[in-house]
C-alpha cells in the first residue's frame, strides 16, 4: 500500500510516498481502504519530532483522520460490513491506503458526502461537539468565543454553536477568515494581528457587558489570561490547542471571583473506551447534523497523496480556511 513516512525530523522535504504491507487487523479491528485524509497541526509536529506516535502505532506514518470503506471486517462483529463507508479517528497512521482500527472508533458517512468532505469532518468536528457539548454544556443563548476561527475545529465550533440556538464570536490574525466565518454562523469577529490585548473591552461591548458564556481555546499562551478575563459569571474555558505557547500567567483571582471552571481536553491521550463513547455521542447527534445539512464539512484544499510536502506547507502558512485534505 502506499504510505505516507516521515524519513526523520524535518520540514516538509522529509516527508516520503512509499509503499508498505497492508497490516493484518487484530480480533475487534476492521480493516478500512482510507480514500482521503483530514490534515492536522498535530501531523506538522509530529513530522517536527515533536509529537511522539502512541504505542502500537507506526511511528513514522502520521494521519489522525480518515475516511474510507471497510475492506475488511471485525471477526465477531456485525456492526460494519465490507463497502460500507465509514469516517472517524485513528491514534495515528491514518496517511496509507489501508488502516486497521478497532470497530468501535468508526461512524458512518452520510449518504452522498464525498470522500474528501468526509475526511474534513472527524478531528473538527468530534472536538468540537465534546468540547462544547459535552464537556462545557453550551445552551441556548449563551454566548461562546472560538479562538482560531479559521481552522477546522473553529468553523465546526460556529456550526453546532448556531444549531444550539447560542450566538457565536470568533477572533483571527486577518479580517477575511472573519468575513468568511460570519458565513457560517458566527455574529461577530475580532482581528488580532499582534496579540490579545484587545480582547477584553471587545468582548465586554459585544456582550453589553455580560461576557462569554464559554471560550473555545484553541491557541493558548497569552490568550489564555485574555480569554479567563472576556469570560462573564460561571463563564466555562475549553483548553483545546497550545500553538501561542504552553505558559501563562492568570489572575487566579478572576477565577474565584467569577466562578470560572476552566477543563483541559484532548483526544489523543484517552482511554479507548472513552474514544468509543466520544465517537457514539458523534455518531448519536452530529451524523445526522451532517446528512440534513444543519452543519457541513469546510474544506480549503484538497492535494493528492503524492503532493503531501505542498499540503504541509500549505497548513504551515497559517492562510488556511477549513481543512486541507489527502486524496488517497
Amino acid at each position: 500500500m502506499r504510505t505516507v513516512v516521515i524519513t526523520r525530523p524535518g520540514g516538509p522535504d522529509v516527508l516520503e510516498v512509499v509503499d508498505r504491507p497492508v497490516p493484518t487487523p487484530a480480533p475487534g479491528e476492521v480493516l478500512v481502504r482510507v480514500r482521503a485524509a483530514g490534515l492536522n497541526r498535530a501531523d506538522l509536529l509530529q513530522r517536527r519530532g515533536g509529537y511522539p506516535a502512541p504505542p502500537g502505532v507506526p511511528p513514522d506514518v502520521p494521519g489522525l483522520e480518515f475516511a474510507g470503506e471497510v475492506a475488511q471486517a471485525a471477526d465477531g462483529d456485525g456492526t460494519w460490513r465490507e463497502g460500507d463507508r465509514v469516517f472517524g479517528i485513528a491514534a495515528g497512521g491514518a496517511q496509507a491506503e489501508y488502516l486497521s482500527i478497532r470497530s468501535g472508533l468508526l461512524a458512518p458517512i452520510p449518504e452522498g458526502m464525498s470522500w474528501t468532505d468526509a475526511a474534513a469532518v472527524p478531528e473538527a468536528f468530534m472536538t468540537a461537539f465534546d468540547a462544547l457539548v459535552t464537556q462545557a454544556e453550551l445552551r441556548p443563548e449563551e454566548r461562546l468565543l472560538v479562538h482560531a476561527v479559521g481552522s477546522g475545529v473553529g468553523v465546526a465550533a460556529v456550526q453546532l454553536a448556531r444549531v444550539i440556538g447560542a450566538t457565536a464570536y470568533g477572533t483571527s490574525r486577518t479580517p477575511d477568515k472573519l468575513d468568511r466565518a460570519r458565513e457560517w454562523g458566527m455574529t461577530a469577529g475580532l482581528v488580532l494581528p499582534g496579540g490579545p490585548e484587545p480582547l477584553t473591552g471587545w468582548a465586554r461591548e459585544v456582550t453589553h457587558d455580560r461576557g462569554m458564556s464559554v471560550v473555545l481555546e484553541l491557541v493558548g499562551g497569552p490568550y489564555v489570561p485574555a480569554s479567563l478575563a472576556a469570560l462573564g459569571e460561571k463563564g466555562r474555558l475549553l483548553l483545546v490547542g497550545l500553538v501561542a505557547g504552553r505558559s501563562a500567567e492568570i489572575d487566579l483571582g478572576a477565577i474565584l471571583r467569577k466562578r470560572l471552571s476552566v477543563q483541559g481536553t484532548v483526544l489523543r491521550g484517552r482511554s479507548l473506551a472513552e474514544k468509543i463513547a466520544v465517537t457514539r455521542a458523534f455518531t448519536t447527534h452530529v451524523v445526522p447534523m451532517l446528512a440534513d445539512g444543519r452543519v457541513r464539512p469546510v474544506v480549503d484544499t484538497v492535494f493528492p497523496i503524492d503532493d503531501v510536502r505542498a499540503a504541509h506547507e500549505r497548513l504551515e502558512a497559517n492562510t488556511t480556511f477549513g481543512k486541507v485534505v489527502l486524496a488517497i
